[in-house]
């Protein structure tokens, strides 16, 4: 069980503060609700309820420094994951979002940021459904290690990069 304070993912809503855990009357029924505020969306709140295994399934504690310093570290050897049936691919891309791991994310990042580039290379734009979930699955992995790293979220890339290079040259 979650209490006030602690800090989570939470599906598109990204890194949210338990800020309260409250009871609320709805009609006849009475609920307690885990209260999510968005560290980046303010003026957002998410009420959870605390009862619905479905949906506290969906907050996933975040990642130390260390989890992702190694997560990073892995990226050059992560497999591409790209499937080439839109429909197929569309799907299996959500569950990946849906699962919050953050592995399989950074692997479909890494996919769909490659096949962005050889389509730049050909003249050709970027599926928008692809573009739609490139952009979901970044702000689902930017967030966080802005957060726990203490960076900016415009940080994080450069961050990424620069921890790639020096990766690199200690294996040279």
């Amino acid at each position: 069980m979650f209490k006030v304070n602690d800090t989570v993912l939470y599906g598109n809503d990204g890194v949210c503060r338990i800020s309260e855990i409250m009871t609320r009357k709805f009609t006849d029924k009475t609920m307690d609700y885990y209260v999510l505020k968005p560290i980046y969306n303010k003026s957002a709140t998410t009420y959870v309820p605390v009862n619905n295994k479905e949906l506290v399934a969906k907050m996933r504690r975040i990642l130390s420094a260390e989890e992702i310093m190694e997560l990073i570290h892995s990226m050059n050897d992560a497999d591409t994951i790209w499937i080439a049936n839109d429909n197929v691919r569309k799907e299996k891309y959500r569950e990946i979002i849906n699962s919050g791991d953050r592995k399989q994310i950074m692997m479909m990042v890494k996919t769909l940021f490659l096949h962005q580039q050889k389509l730049k290379e050909q003249g050709k734009k970027f599926h928008a459904t692809d573009d739609r979930i490139f952009k979901e699955a970044e702000k689902i992995l930017y967030e966080e290690f802005a957060y726990v790293l203490n960076i900016k979220q415009e940080e994080v890339i450069p961050f990424i990069n620069q921890q790639i290079e020096v990766k690199a040259k200690e294996k040279a």
